[in-house]
């Protein structure tokens, strides 16, 4: 057993020439659970994968997998791990049998316990049926399952998924996820960073924000949704009233609303605004209302006020660039 967390990192920090990729990042994955590492394009999510798997040198602090050094011990580090990234990296020629045997053999398994280790996984995550198609005919989702269970080879303890499921329709997403849930119901520990928010939302025991290559928020998604209040809705009847219904909700809740189509939605801190206080002044300023309710905050809605952009970010999005969408201000709703 391992005494604290199964992956944990003290202060790392990696500069590449004039840009601070890591800027101090501190970390803490107990055993048996996902944790969910949040950021917009160039935070640090993949750098800090990169140091925890051995791939990359931090330039200062500390990093320990399942209790081994990553500086000091990389061989014992990468014994306990698993990587899958963005991209599905199996070979197209090969069937999806060959590709996880020929993994096996490259991991120093013998070619029986190869054959072997292959058909349980094929079995298990449901591609025992394509396992002898050339893995050119495969799915997207197909490959990057396959590209999944591929790095469960040697039965990892601790398994780094670094955005894999960039690129998926639903569907191959949500079995994804299904195969997520299972390994992590057998006992392995799961760092995920994604760009989805649905994503960590239904897979993540904790969450990690990242900005500007630190941590700046951690807690379960129901804790973050919380900090940050509820949300007010307000649905109006004519849109061309938003400039006045802003204002008016502006001077209950003290901050100014997003405008989604009819949709005025603002933060609340608990207790400070009652729902028939807001119909009787949005009545006595004239403005119709369709609909008007308190709902929990999304976890996009904790991004956004956490960094000041939204959390899902296109795939092909260049390195470093982020999607802003502030939170609207007067001028938004004019």
């Amino acid at each position: 057993m391992v005494d604290g967390p199964m992956v944990e990192a003290e202060a790392l920090r990696k500069r590449f020439g004039a840009t601070r990729a890591l800027a101090g990042l501190d970390l803490a994955v107990p055993a048996g659970t996902v944790c969910g590492v949040l950021g917009p394009n160039g935070a640090g999510k993949t750098t800090a994968v990169r140091i925890l798997a051995t791939l990359m040198d931090a330039d200062s602090g500390h990093a320990r997998i399942a209790g081994f050094d990553v500086a000091r011990n990389p061989a014992e580090v990468r014994a306990r791990i698993g990587l899958a990234g963005q991209y599905a990296a199996v070979d197209e020629v090969l069937t999806g049998r060959g590709n996880l045997r020929m993994f096996g053999r490259l991991s120093h398994l013998s070619r029986r316990d190869a054959r072997r280790r292959a058909d349980e996984l094929l079995e298990r995550f449901g591609l025992a049926e394509a396992a002898d198609r050339q893995v050119s005919g495969y799915s997207g989702g197909m490959r990057r399952r396959l590209d999944l269970i591929a790095s469960l080879i040697l039965r990892p303890p601790v398994l780094f998924l670094d955005e894999p499921t960039t690129g998926l329709d639903p569907r191959s997403r949500g079995e994804i996820w299904d195969s997520v849930r299972e390994l992590v119901a057998d006992g392995t520990t799961v760092l995920l960073t994604t760009q989805y928010l649905d994503e960590a939302d239904r897979l993540a025991d904790d969450i990690a924000v990242i900005d500007h290559g630190r941590v700046i928020a951690t807690g379960t998604p129901d804790a973050l949704k919380t900090s940050i209040g509820d949300r007010l809705d307000v649905v109006l009847e004519d849109p061309a009233m938003a400039p006045g219904a802003a204002a008016v909700l502006h001077g209950l809740a003290g901050a100014y609303p997003s405008l989604d189509g009819d949709r005025l939605s603002v933060a609340l801190t608990a207790g400070t605004v009652r729902i028939a206080e807001v119909v009787r002044e949005l009545d006595r300023a004239g403005v119709a209302i369709g609909d008007v309710g308190l709902r929990r905050p999304t976890l996009d809605e904790v991004f956004l006020r956490l960094t000041g952009r939204s959390g899902d970010v296109t795939a092909d999005a260049e390195e470093g660039g982020d999607a802003a969408r502030p939170e609207l201000g007067e001028e938004a709703v004019r």
